[in-house]
């Protein structure tokens, strides 16, 4: 195989479809993660012009190390992991619901986490690995909502510094890479998106294909590692005192 691969956890929907047709289009061999739809990401898959699909559930911690065991053994040249998948359930600040935090927690913070760890040590690459982990602006402009979603964030975001530090192999990178409102969430309206994607220092709605380019700039390991790109807008410098999705719905429906 003469295309360097990426493993793109989520990558036949949303943000993470984006992200692989960007790499794909970059003479990268795509190697599509799919959890709960596979025949739709086969169908993603042959839209581009190397790819392959791999399934795990990313709820099951084994079956995901399993996936990273197969690829490290067949991929000559496996460069780069982007842990972008995530789940994004409602829940408030007054109270943790025990099922969202729990999954919330495995999904979004301890199973990317494991994936870094056992890509690092297992993966063929020429010219060093790197690690793409998907935080958020919330990080930075945090509020009460989504609050076990916010929460993991804040646990994968710890782990980037601490990754980055333990590579003994100087060539290989541990990165942050943190969202603002890009593509309409949870239950929203078009109308609703649009709107709440205006609210940052810019006022403008931000172009999933900015997310797609700033991780392919950190494919390349030109950041120091542990370093965090924030591809917001400047939404991460607000103050935000709910999720933009409930800003927009207070607002006057003429706005």
């Amino acid at each position: 195989m003469a295309r360097p691969a990426v493993l793109i956890t989520g990558a036949a929907k949303r943000i993470g479809a984006v992200l692989a047709r960007r790499f794909a289009t970059a003479g990268w061999h795509v190697v599509v993660h799919a959890g709960h739809s596979p025949e739709f990401a086969r169908e993603f898959a042959a839209t581009l012009p190397s790819a392959e699909v791999v399934e795990a559930d990313l709820i099951d911690r084994d079956a995901a190390l399993a996936m990273i065991d197969d690829l490290a053994v067949r991929l000559p040249d496996w460069r780069v992991l982007v842990n972008s998948a995530a789940v994004f359930k409602s829940d408030t600040a007054k109270a943790i619901q025990p099922a969202v935090f729990a999954e919330a927690m495995r999904v979004n913070a301890e199973v990317p986490t494991a994936l870094a760890q056992a890509f690092l040590a297992k993966a063929q690459a020429r010219g060093g690995k790197r690690v793409i982990q998907f935080l958020d602006q919330k990080l930075r402009n945090p509020n009460p909502d989504f609050f076990s979603y916010t929460m993991a964030k804040h646990a994968l975001a710890s782990t980037v510094k601490m990754l980055a530090m333990a590579q003994t192999d100087p060539a290989s990178r541990v990165y942050g890479l943190a969202p603002g409102a890009m593509l309409p969430s949870f239950d929203q309206a078009s109308h609703e998106h649009e709107l709440s994607g205006r609210m940052n220092l810019l006022e403008r709605l931000t172009d999933p294909a900015e997310l797609a380019d700033a991780a392919l700039f950190m494919a390349d390991g030109w950041l120091a590692s542990g370093e965090t790109l924030f591809i917001d807008s400047g939404q991460h410098l607000l103050a935000q005192a709910r999720d933009v999705l409930f800003l927009a719905r207070q607002l006057p429906e003429d706005q």
